[in-house]
C-alpha cells in the first residue's frame, strides 16, 4: 500500500532551498527564485506531497521533470509557473499514458522545486528522489536516461505557451541537442519532462531520498547560523563533506556559450591554503577543483562553493569578485560511479579527456 510521506509546508521551503543549492554543485537554477515560486503555490492553499521510492507501484508511470537553459539567464528571466506542466501534459498526450507522479531530474538549485510545483499543479506526488543526486547541464546525464530510459515522447515548453514535442528520437545525445537548441530560442530557459517512466525503472534507477536530504542539510545550515556555529563545519560534520580549500575570488570569468553558463572561478588561498592558489571549471555547474594546478576534485563528485562567514551555498551565476568562500565536496552516488555512468558524467564526456576520475573517498 502507498506510503502518504509528508506534506511540504512554507516553513520548509527555505531549507529546502539552501540544501538544494548546496547539493547543486553551482547549478540547478537560482534556489531562491524557485522557492518563490513554491511558496506563492502553498500561500494559495496547493499540497505539495512528498512520497518515497518504494511507494511507487510497478505499473505506475512516473514524470521527470526539470527547467533547461543557462541558470544566470533565470535570474532576469523569471517562469511563468506552469512551464513543467504543459510539457508533462504534452507527454501524456503524445505517449497516451497518465503520470501517477513527477520526479526530479536533478536534486539541484531551482530545479529542486520544479517537480513539487508540477505535481502540486497537477494534483499528484512528487517523488522523494532524483536522478543526479546534483546537477550536472545536460539532459542525458541523468541516472534515468544511462541506465535505458525512453527518450521520446519528449516536450518542452516557455512562459510565452509554446510547447514543443520531441517523437522518434534515436537516443539521449540528440534529444540534448534538439531540446538545447529550441530552448535556446525560447530565450534559453524553458521546463522539459521526458517520456513516461515505470514505477519500478524508477525504483531501481533513481538516487534515493534527495529531497529529503536537502531539507536536512537546510536545516543544518539555519541551526548552526541560529545557535552561531561554524556553518561551514556544521554542514561537513552532518554530510561527510571533505573541506577542500578556503579563500578569496580573484577573477570570475562566465559566458552564456550554447545554452549553457561556461567558465571558471580563481582563488587565492586562506587560512590552512594560505599561499596557494585555486581554479574552478564551470559549465552551469562546478566541474572540476584544481589547487596549485593539481585536479583535487572532479565530476561526477560534487563540488560546493559555500560563503565562508554565513554558509550560505553559492550558485554559479551569483560569485563575484572578493567573495570569501569555502570549497568543500561530497562523493556522488554510487549509480554515477559505475563505467556506464562516467562516460556520460566523467571528466571526458565535459571536456577533460587527460583527467582520469578518482572517487572523493579514494584520494
Amino acid at each position: 500500500m502507498r506510503s502518504d510521506g509528508y506534506l511540504i509546508g512554507e516553513a520548509d521551503l527555505v531549507p529546502l532551498s539552501l540544501g538544494a543549492a548546496l547539493l547543486g554543485t553551482g547549478g540547478g537554477g537560482n534556489p531562491y527564485i524557485g522557492m518563490l515560486r513554491a511558496r506563492e503555490l502553498v500561500r494559495k492553499g496547493a499540497e505539495i506531497r512528498v512520497i518515497p521510492l518504494e511507494a511507487l507501484k510497478d505499473d505506475e508511470w512516473v514524470s521527470e521533470v526539470g527547467g533547461i537553459g543557462a541558470p544566470v539567464v533565470g535570474v532576469e528571466k523569471v517562469e511563468e509557473g506552469g512551464e513543467c506542466l504543459r510539457a508533462m501534459r504534452a507527454v501524456e498526450e503524445a505517449s497516451g499514458k497518465r503520470f501517477s507522479a513527477v520526479i526530479s531530474a536533478e536534486i539541484g538549485g531551482s530545479n529542486a522545486m520544479e517537480p513539487l510545483i508540477a505535481a502540486a499543479l497537477a494534483g499528484i506526488p512528487a517523488v522523494d528522489g532524483d536522478g543526479m543526486g546534483r546537477a550536472f547541464p545536460e539532459v542525458q546525464m541523468t541516472t534515468y536516461m544511462i541506465y535505458g530510459a525512453d527518450v521520446s515522447p519528449a516536450a518542452i515548453a516557455d512562459e510565452k505557451g509554446n510547447v514543443v514535442v520531441f517523437r522518434n528520437i534515436i537516443d539521449m545525445y540528440w534529444l540534448e541537442r534538439f531540446a538545447r537548441d529550441v530552448a535556446v530560442g525560447m530565450g534559453a530557459g524553458a521546463g522539459l519532462a521526458v517520456a513516461p517512466m515505470r514505477g519500478d525503472f524508477v525504483r531501481r534507477t533513481a538516487v534515493p531520498g534527495t529531497v529529503t536530504q536537502a531539507l536536512s542539510i537546510g536545516r543544518t545550515i539555519l541551526e548552526a547560523r541560529a545557535k552561531r556555529r561554524n556553518v561551514v563545519d556544521e554542514v561537513c560534520a552532518s554530510t561527510g563533506a571533505r573541506l577542500c580549500f578556503t579563500g578569496k575570488i580573484t577573477d570570475i570569468e562566465r559566458r552564456l556559450e550554447g545554452g549553457f553558463a561556461r567558465g571558471s572561478a580563481k582563488l587565492v588561498g586562506s587560512g590552512a591554503w594560505n599561499g596557494s592558489e585555486a581554479r574552478i571549471a564551470i559549465q552551469n555547474e562546478n566541474l572540476v577543483l584544481w589547487v596549485d594546478g593539481e585536479p583535487v576534485v572532479m565530476v561526477p563528485d560534487l563540488i560546493i562553493n559555500l560563503e565562508l562567514d554565513t554558509g550560505e551555498p553559492l550558485t554559479t551565476e551569483v560569485l563575484r569578485y572578493g567573495q570569501r568562500v569555502a570549497v568543500i565536496a561530497l562523493p556522488v552516488h554510487d549509480l554515477l560511479k559505475t563505467p556506464q555512468a562516467l562516460k556520460v558524467v566523467g571528466p571526458a564526456a565535459f571536456g577533460y579527456p587527460e583527467l582520469t576520475f578518482k572517487p572523493l573517498e579514494a584520494r
